[in-house]
């Protein structure tokens, strides 16, 4: 797998490569492509010890780092999916929280390694698209909310 010329780089302590095969597993058109050894030792880690993976998800080319303990993963950066319907929400939803990931507000959960995801029905974004007293009510439902339930955002459009 060439290395694209703007790749997302995400740092993990020691399981860059572990990330990679579980959202490949998780996400359509995602993949894993290929796996760079350490050459020598280095400070969290020993020759012949996984450093770099490339992969991508739903075609975002990004490549996992593992640059040991250091940086923490925060919200300042998420991966956005757009989902169609409830069901496709609450199978990645349930991927990540239901493998040691955790809930949190508005659509957003976290992964077991930190990362930030925003798992949003498009029937959010649509409402909030439309504006008016329906985007206002559709707002403050999923202000309300950890994963979004889209039959009550759509019930919140309708008033």
């Amino acid at each position: 797998m060439q290395v694209e010329k703007n790749t997302i780089v995400l740092w993990y302590d020691k399981d860059a490569e572990e990330a990679a095969r579980f959202y490949a597993q998780t996400f359509p058109n995602s993949v894993v492509g290929d796996i760079d050894r350490a050459p020598s030792d280095f400070p969290s880690g020993s020759a012949g010890n996984v450093i770099t993976v490339q992969f991508t998800v739903l075609g975002i080319p990004c490549m996992g780092l593992n640059g040991g303990p250091g940086p923490q993963h925060t919200d300042a950066f998420s991966f956005q999916i757009a989902t169609d319907d409830q069901e496709e929400t609450d199978r990645y939803w349930n991927a990540i929280v239901g493998n040691g990931g955790q809930e949190s507000m508005c659509g957003w959960c976290k992964d077991k390694w930190g990362i930030s995801w925003q798992i949003t029905p498009r029937a959010l974004t649509n409402a909030m698209k439309a504006g008016g007293p329906g985007a206002k009510r559709a707002f403050e439902a999923m202000m309300t909310m950890r994963k979004i339930d889209v039959a009550a955002i759509e019930a919140a459009v309708r008033g």
